[in-house]
């Protein structure tokens, strides 16, 4: 108990103050009571069990607070890979921008010789989502990544490395998109491709890239500000397998 601790002579004086039935005056003749009612503290508040602790006894553990939840990425922002064997392509290497399919900014990534995957409010969602994950590159400009994509038959696969994890995707159609056309644009880059205002239920893909020679061979040599012909020559599928890396 604490009052065990308080030197005898101590005590003492602190018995006789509570025998004369109240403190002693202090230097100013007013009544020190700080000391008395110090001293006068009940055993069981002074040394409650609950709060106090023996010599040598540690006191209880301090819990720290909640680790806030680390925030996911958003695996539109992710930069992924792309491999398609049947062509003979490996590891090219895919970068998300906001915006819509080879506008500027898409354009300027795929002038590095890499693919571009557009995401926003009119464009894609990122790998393994449910909706049009969109993807672009060049066919003969940059080092033409895209060179053999018209050979890409259905059936054949596209993998997509990101966060941890492969996208197999199976093509499922080839489809031809229009610069020219508002309407064949926003096919291209609807959550269910070739359908505007359909919710989507699936995870899908859309790989496009120039139709220059078949443009060319046909007398359209229209281009663009950005020097885009006229079509564009766009391979879709659909997520069949997820695994991990």
């Amino acid at each position: 108990m604490i009052l065990s601790r308080v030197a005898p002579a101590a005590l003492a004086g602190v018995v006789a103050a509570f025998v004369a039935g109240c403190a002693g005056p202090g230097a100013d003749g007013t009544a020190d009571l700080s000391a008395a009612s110090s001293a006068a503290a009940p055993a069981s508040t002074a040394a409650s069990p609950s709060t106090q602790n023996t010599p040598g006894e540690a006191g209880p553990a301090a819990v720290p607070p909640p680790a806030s939840p680390t925030p996911k990425a958003d695996p539109r922002t992710e930069t992924a890979v792309l491999s398609i064997p049947a062509i003979g392509l490996e590891d090219l290497r895919v970068v998300p921008y906001e915006g819509t399919t080879d506008d500027w900014p898409g354009t300027r990534i795929q002038n590095r010789g890499v693919a571009a995957s557009p995401y926003g409010e009119r464009g894609g969602v990122g790998p393994g989502e449910v909706g049009n994950y969109l993807v672009t590159a060049h066919r003969l400009s940059a080092g033409g990544p895209l060179r053999d994509l018209p050979a890409l038959e259905k059936g054949e696969s596209v993998f997509v490395a990101a966060g941890g994890s492969v996208y197999e995707y199976v093509i499922t159609e080839t489809r031809q998109t229009s610069f020219r056309s508002e309407r064949s644009l926003a096919e291209q880059r609807a959550a269910v491709p070739g359908h505007p205002g359909e919710r989507p239920t699936k995870a899908m893909i859309t790989v496009s890239t120039c139709a220059t020679p078949e443009d060319d061979a046909a007398g359209n040599f229209w281009r663009d500000d950005k020097g885009n012909p006229e079509h564009r020559i766009d391979k879709i599928g659909v997520l069949r397998e997820v695994s991990r890396r």
